[in-house]
């Protein structure tokens, strides 16, 4: 193509996101207010554009204690039923503002216990949320549809408990599960029963692996537990070898994850943030693109990454000159693994997600 695109352009795209935490996308003055309305003290400072900066920084700063720091601020004021609701509203707003049409947001129910709610008024308040964002959206001439993950902690010990919400609330939102929290010495097979339990259940998971740590990580989700997708997944690139000859050499699990077309839900700026990948232009997904594994693109945490969608694909497109083929194969590849049925997915693919890159085809 003779130009690169550009944000603006990329935002009017039709997207979809797998991976994105309700607790890493809150916007910084809402943090505030709730802090205000909940009685919250602990914020480094009350003011919007700093308290924003501060998450940038923290979360730029190299140190797994600072950026883990940030979570601590955002989970502290989502703790009502009035915050859950309003920070998930807002989610859906913000995620369809920015030209994302379908959505997968996971939160730990778990986490937001601490006022006195049950896990499950955690949930309905974070469906009740989603739903008002959506007609809110649909109100301002957007649609998204948004679908719950629901996240149980690797190091706690609730992830049945967890998986049993996710099968209960299935038909009236929550479409999946995840587990989460560091990988180092809290493997999920620790989380056997949930994941068991899950599959006996015809339920869909996504497991974190693949990022902090690296192959036996993968290799665990997959072939122990049976993981639908990888949560990061970015690892994977250790089994792959850079010939001198330009040629690629992958090892078996790496062959099988693009053999079975294994989804990587992968979050380029947060990768860099947490030390998986140094830079965009050094991320793996150049490499894993072009060998044709099953890629996604991701936020992870807009709030901590002071990114969007949109700018992890303009990233992309400055590192890898990639086009609006590019941009549609990856939107393509996301809703194939989106933890929906599959007539769901297909009418979302043929009738937004290609209409819509058609329409930005013709007008570039």
């Amino acid at each position: 193509m003779s130009h690169q695109l550009t944000l603006d352009q990329i935002r009017r795209a039709p997207k979809a996101l797998l991976h994105e935490h309700l607790d890493g996308g809150l916007r910084p003055a809402t943090v505030v207010e709730l802090a205000d309305a909940t009685g919250y003290s602990a914020l480094p400072t009350k003011d919007p554009v700093e308290l924003g900066q501060w998450f940038r920084d923290a979360s730029d700063s190299g140190s797994l204690e600072r950026y883990l720091e940030t979570f601590s601020h955002t989970v502290g004021v989502m703790q009502t039923r009035e915050s859950l609701i309003r920070v998930a509203a807002e989610c859906a707003e913000d995620l369809a503002a920015d030209g994302v049409v379908y959505a997968e947001v996971r939160y730990a129910p778990e986490q937001h216990l601490e006022a006195g709610l049950t896990l499950e008024q955690v949930v309905e308040a974070v469906l009740e949320g989603f739903r008002l964002g959506q007609e809110r959206a649909a109100a301002q001439g957007r649609t998204i549809r948004v679908g719950t993950l629901l996240t149980a902690m690797r190091h706690a010990a609730r992830s049945r408990e967890i998986a049993e919400l996710v099968v209960r609330y299935r038909d009236v939102g929550v479409v999946g599960f995840d587990i989460a929290g560091a990988e180092a010495g809290h493997p999920p097979t620790r989380h056997l029963d949930a994941f068991e339990y899950l599959r006996r259940e015809n339920a869909h998971f996504t497991i974190h692996a693949g990022e902090a740590f690296g192959l036996p990580s993968i290799w665990e989700a997959l072939q122990w537990c049976g993981a639908d997708r990888l949560g990061h997944g970015v690892r994977i690139v250790d089994d792959i070898e850079q010939m001198a000859d330009g040629e690629t050499r992958m090892g078996r699990l790496a062959r099988y994850v693009r053999d079975k077309r294994v989804p990587l839900e992968m979050c380029p700026s947060s990768n860099i943030q947490t030390g998986a990948a140094r830079s965009i232009a050094d991320h793996p997904i150049g490499l894993l693109r072009r060998l044709r594994f099953r890629v996604t693109v991701n936020t992870d945490n807009r709030l901590q990454g002071g990114t969007t969608l949109s700018e992890e694909f303009a990233r992309l497109c400055a590192a890898f000159d990639y086009d609006w083929d590019d941009l549609q194969w990856f939107t393509v590849n996301a809703m194939k693994s989106a933890f929906l049925p599959f007539d769901e997915r297909l009418a979302l693919i043929n009738g937004h997600i290609k209409p819509g890159f058609a329409q930005l085809k013709w007008a570039d």
